[in-house]
C-alpha cells in the first residue's frame, strides 16, 4: 500500500457513480475522509490544458501517496473527488497542496451555521 502509485486518466467511458467506487473505509477498517473540489470549466478547455491539470493533480496528490486511497476526475461534472485516510489536519494540506498546483480548484463544503446549531 505504502509503494503504490496514484494513476489518473482522461477516460472517455459513463463514469461509475462515486457511491459505487470510492472507499469508505481503509485497509485496517476505519472510515475515510474526502473532500470534493470543482475545477471551474475544465471540460471547455483544450485538451492539453486538460492533460496539464492532470498532471498538477497528479503532482499534488503524490506526495500523500501513501495516505491517498482514491481520486477521480469528473470531466462532465469539472470535479475532483479525493478520498484518504482520517487524519488530523490531513484534509487542510491535501487542499492547499491541491490549490498550489491547480489554483482555479474550489473546494466545496457545508456551511457551517452557529444560529441554527444550538
Amino acid at each position: 500500500m505504502k509503494d503504490k502509485e496514484i494513476t489518473l486518466s482522461l477516460g472517455i467511458t459513463p463514469a461509475e457513480p462515486l457511491w459505487k467506487i470510492a472507499p469508505t473505509r481503509d485497509e485496517d477498517g476505519n472510515r475515510v475522509s474526502d473532500l470534493l473540489m470543482i475545477i471551474p470549466k475544465l471540460k471547455s478547455r483544450p485538451r492539453h490544458h486538460i492533460q496539464n491539470t492532470l498532471s498538477e493533480i497528479d503532482a499534488a496528490l503524490n506526495q500523500f501517496k501513501h495516505l491517498v486511497l482514491f481520486a477521480n476526475v469528473d470531466m462532465k461534472l469539472n470535479t475532483l473527488w479525493v478520498s484518504f485516510k482520517a487524519q488530523p489536519g490531513l484534509f487542510a494540506e491535501i487542499t492547499h497542496s491541491l490549490k498550489l498546483h491547480v489554483p482555479e480548484a474550489m473546494v466545496v463544503g457545508d456551511m457551517y451555521n452557529p444560529i441554527n446549531n444550538k
